[in-house]
């Protein structure tokens, strides 16, 4: 009998001990039991480690980078770790249900996705808020995710094959994950489940909230490498311009001292 982990769970860390516990414990509440927990250090300086190792779980694999290295580049050595049939992401400041992979596992194993997402809750001053009110597509949704992005990284389930022919832009700080995902969704079928399954903490240290010029910038950089490759969505890029445009806006006002949430 193998002794392979269904699914892998990738848990980058930089510095992110002040929530990690409430992280890790969330992963080890998980109803369903065959998993491991891919803990990759990214050169921490903080007590990250030590909390790590508080966790007497043998499922928990630990990795620690020689070097720095950008959010992505991060995310490719630990999915290069991965042992299980099926990936999923846990960044430290956030939470999932405990009946997450559960739900999830139960249906990817009974379709034809090779990715399920779902909806989720944002964590801002201790108010838990459900993050889209609209109900969220299934199937080929390129065009649906240009035109609004909607996936969070810490709500994904992915069959590890994907990865063969597909990884994380080594270059991107903070929009990797979107431009790995429609990427995705331009090659395989995608499912939804509407219930939130997970928690994203919505706080000051959020890195795309504190490197918002990087944001704008790699958006940009973004729409001008794959204009060719998204011909056929010309229009939907339209609304990444008009999102650009928007956090210039906002990101004038945060210089100027007022605090804008969006």
């Amino acid at each position: 009998m193998s002794n392979r982990p269904v699914v892998s769970i990738i848990m980058n860390c930089h510095n992110g001990q002040k929530f990690l516990s409430d992280a890790i414990q969330s992963v080890i509440n998980q109803s369903f039991k065959n998993w491991e927990l891919v803990f990759y250090d990214n050169f921490s300086k903080d007590k990250s480690y030590n909390i790590l190792k508080k966790f007497k779980d043998k499922r928990i694999k630990y990795y620690k980078s020689k070097k720095f290295l950008n959010l992505y580049a991060a995310r490719n050595q630990a999915v290069i770790k991965a042992r299980g049939k099926y990936i999923a992401f846990l960044d430290t400041d956030d939470l999932w249900e405990k009946n997450k992979l559960k739900i999830q596992l139960n249906l990817i194993e009974n379709s034809q996705f090779s990715m399920i997402y779902c909806n989720y809750y944002t964590l801002r001053n201790n108010i838990k808020l459900k993050r889209y009110k609209f109900y969220l597509p299934s199937g080929q949704i390129t065009e649906k995710l240009l035109k609004k992005y909607f996936i969070g990284i810490g709500t994904v389930l992915i069959d590890i094959k994907a990865f063969k022919n597909l990884k994380f832009n080594n270059n991107y700080n903070i929009i990797g994950d979107f431009d790995f995902f429609i990427k995705i969704s331009t090659k395989y079928h995608i499912g939804a489940i509407q219930k939130p399954l997970a928690f994203y903490r919505d706080h000051s240290s959020n890195l795309s909230k504190k490197k918002m010029k990087d944001h704008i910038l790699e958006l940009e950089n973004w729409i001008k490498s794959n204009k060719k490759n998204f011909k056929k969505y010309k229009d939907s890029l339209k609304f990444i311009q008009i999102f650009i445009f928007k956090l210039k806006i906002k990101h004038f006002l945060q210089k100027l001292g007022h605090v804008v949430q969006w």
